[in-house]
């Protein structure tokens, strides 16, 4: 027997047997059969290789001859994660997350992912390549890499040694590489598009075209009072489930923490209070004030220095009338440019050392003697005379005369330290029993509240405090079920929020909605029969009615408007742009139309006229201005272009399941 296996084991058989087996081998090698992969991507991208770009798609021919490249789940989830941050941004506490996290929202993250590895992919194949050269000037003018508008090294090495992950300058050049080769065929699309003058003169045409035009609204049907039956009902009900989703909603428990409704804190020793006193004597001492008269020539900081001189020299011919024993307080009524102390002598009453004046003003004042005459002080407004009346000495206040602001010092922090023992005092419950208030709530003598259910948006008092509605609706909370952390909702009012209830988004049963499906199904019957009127409006009037005898037929004005232009409200903007999308008139026949304005309300329309614009009429300027900015958005729409045909001479494997 083992003769005969052995002659059959080495004939032409065997052979062809052999060689199958050979085949999987050869492909896929020894590890597919010894080692399970586990795939991690969530998009593959497979091309075609640069020397044959016709290349089938055939399974063998993809396995030996195309690349692939693949988008790490974990790129992914980064990516998803900034565009939900750029949107909370955006959206503030309108954000909603769970709305977010919709599989189309995933599908649209990533597709931004695939075209930019597509688009890379398709400039590697067709030649095109990044120089160091580039890479290095593109860096130069990252502003975060700059120092007075120059590419600083040393901001350089630091900005790559605080990213997370902290790149060393090679990754983050091929990062940058990679990024410029993905814009690469857009941005020299963009740049290179433009428009020949054919083009132009027919766009602007366009754009510049007015077209006369008849309307008559139609009235909206009667109010639908006919009873719904309640197969209706059920169908409607059925195909509309989406339009009967109550929103998401939670109930939570809380205890509040209000710092200005504990009792008041006793009355602070004389021990204490003295001692505050000898703590805090800088915060008690009465700071030097002089009683100060000032006189003013102004003049401009801008103007010239003829105008500078002149007006020093005023200033000093003024300073040696006062150092001459001239009163000061007539001279300031006679000579001075400043409104608001002319009429009272130039009196600036008393003046401290605190900033409140220019400096070079309260350095002169403070520098001049009591009874004494200084200047001229230069500042912004002109030249100063100054004169100092009287000097009040600084003074340490005494225990006495600082005592309210000490009592009201004292209180202040004992309330905060009341406030912030009773806060520590239910977190040190909480941790005990984080799945419970009531403990906390009982250590503490408070009362433990109860609100809900609410939706986002919908809650009040503490529920319409946006931290307190994240920390409700977050997922930790929901499935937790934890007490949360103490949330400041005000100054020294906090709470402790724990979720007890929540409700995901859900349709509403049928016995709860009834009455809105019935409302549904009435304002649908009434829309239909508007859309049923004005489609019989339009047919009488593509049989050979004219506007005037529908009009007069329904007792309905009509409105005749002459040279509507593009994005006019006649009467709304949409019901114009309907007004452009039908073709021409043809001869004496007008152009029929009909618009819908709103619920159960359309408007019957004829365009009777089309005046093209004359691109003549366009200044040069104007037509370059138009060519500038429409010529990047063809670009866009080529590059765009590029985008999709490279796609489709792909293979693109996305896993849902990963996202």
């Amino acid at each position: 027997m083992l003769q005969a296996l052995r002659e059959k084991s080495s004939g032409w058989i065997a052979t062809v047997v052999l060689g199958l087996l050979i085949v999987p081998f050869a492909f896929f090698g020894m590890e597919q059969y010894l080692f399970q992969r586990n795939d991690t991507y969530a998009a593959k991208i497979e091309a075609p290789p640069t020397w044959w770009s016709s290349a089938p798609d055939w399974w063998i021919v993809r396995k030996i001859f195309w690349s692939a490249e693949e988008i790490p789940a974990d790129d992914f989830k980064r990516s998803f994660e900034q565009a939900r941050q750029q949107q909370r941004q955006a959206q503030g506490d309108a954000f909603d997350a769970r709305r977010f996290e919709t599989m189309e929202k995933k599908r649209e993250v990533l597709d931004g992912l695939i075209d930019q590895t597509v688009m890379r992919l398709a400039t590697d194949h067709a030649g095109f390549a990044i120089g160091d050269e580039q890479v290095k000037e593109f860096i130069a003018t990252i502003p975060a890499f700059q120092v007075d508008g120059k590419f600083n090294l040393q901001r350089y090495q630091l900005a790559l040694a605080t990213m997370n992950p902290q790149r060393t300058p090679k990754q983050f050049q091929d990062e940058v590489r990679q990024s410029m080769l993905q814009s690469l065929i857009a941005t020299r699309l963009s740049g290179s598009a433009f428009l020949t003058d054919s083009e132009t003169k027919r766009l602007v045409g366009l754009l510049s075209e007015k077209r006369d035009v008849s309307f008559l609204t139609l009235t909206p049907p009667a109010v639908d009072t006919a009873p719904v039956s309640p197969a209706e009902i059920a169908a409607w009900y059925k195909s509309h489930q989406s339009d009967f989703r109550a929103p998401e909603q939670v109930t939570i428990e809380y205890v509040e923490i209000d710092g200005n409704a504990l009792p008041p804190p006793p009355p602070s020793d004389e021990k204490e209070l003295r001692g505050r006193f000898e703590q805090e004597k800088a915060r008690f001492i009465e700071p030097e004030q002089r009683l100060t008269s000032h006189l003013l020539v102004a003049v401009d900081p801008k103007a010239d220095a003829a105008a500078q001189k002149a007006a020093e020299a005023k200033a000093q011919s003024l300073l040696a009338q006062a150092k001459g024993g001239a009163d000061f307080a007539t001279l300031a009524r006679q000579n001075s440019d400043d409104a608001g102390s002319k009429a009272t002598g130039g009196d600036l009453g008393w003046v401290g050392q605190n900033g409140q004046m220019a400096k070079p003003f309260e350095d002169a004042v403070f520098a001049t003697a009591a009874g004494s005459v200084s200047g001229p002080v230069k500042t912004e407004f002109g030249y100063h005379i100054v004169q100092v009346r009287e000097v009040k000495s600084g003074k340490a206040m005494t225990f006495e005369e600082a005592r309210p602001e000490l009592e009201r010092l004292a209180a202040e922090s004992a309330r905060e330290r009341a406030f912030n023992d009773l806060t520590n005092k239910v977190v040190d419950e909480v941790l005990k029993s984080p799945t419970s208030l009531t403990a906390a709530a009982k250590a503490a003598n408070l009362t433990v509240q109860r609100l809900g259910p609410f939706a986002r948006g919908q809650g009040t008092g503490i529920a319409a405090n946006p931290a307190v509605l994240r920390t409700a609706f977050s997922e930790s909370a929901k499935q937790d079920r934890m007490v949360s952390d103490p949330i400041e909702v005000g100054a020294n009012r906090s709470v402790f929020i724990r979720v007890v209830e929540h409700q995901p988004e859900a349709v509403q049963p049928l016995t709860k909605v009834g009455p809105q499906v019935i409302a549904a199904v009435r304002a649908d019957r009434a829309n239909k029969a508007a859309k049923a009127q004005a489609d019989a409006v339009l047919a009488r009037l593509n049989k050979g009615e004219t506007m005037q005898a529908v009009s007069e037929s329904l007792k309905l004005p009509m409105a005749n408007v002459p040279s509507v232009p593009r994005g006019a409200p006649m009467p709304t903007a949409e019901a114009v742009e309907a007004y452009f999308e039908v073709p021409a008139p043809k001869g004496d026949k007008p152009s029929y139309g009909t618009v819908e304005l709103g619920p159960a309300q359309y408007v019957i329309f004829a365009v009777t006229k089309v005046s093209t614009g004359d691109a003549a009429e366009v200044s040069a300027e104007e037509r370059k201005a138009f060519v500038q900015q429409l010529a990047p958005r063809l670009g866009d729409v080529d590059a765009r272009a590029i985008v999709e045909a490279a796609r489709k001479r792909m293979k693109i494997d996305i896993a849902e399941d990963r996202l």
